[in-house]
């Protein structure tokens, strides 16, 4: 798996818990889904979907 690069995490919102981003990825006009960074070790959205199975 790839390394969240700093400067990517730096920008996007952090999120205590994965329920907490997945409230606001819903509030989105794309499908967004939840991730925990291996930066800050905190919740941050994605609307990447490589390598990853899309429920739906």
């Amino acid at each position: 798996m790839k390394r969240t690069r700093l400067s990517v995490c730096r920008r996007k919102a952090r999120f205590v818990s994965e329920a907490d981003a997945l409230i606001v990825a819903q509030t989105g006009r794309v499908p967004l889904r939840a991730y925990r960074c291996d930066r800050c070790l905190q919740f941050h959205l994605t609307s990447r979907t490589k390598g990853k199975r899309v429920l739906g």
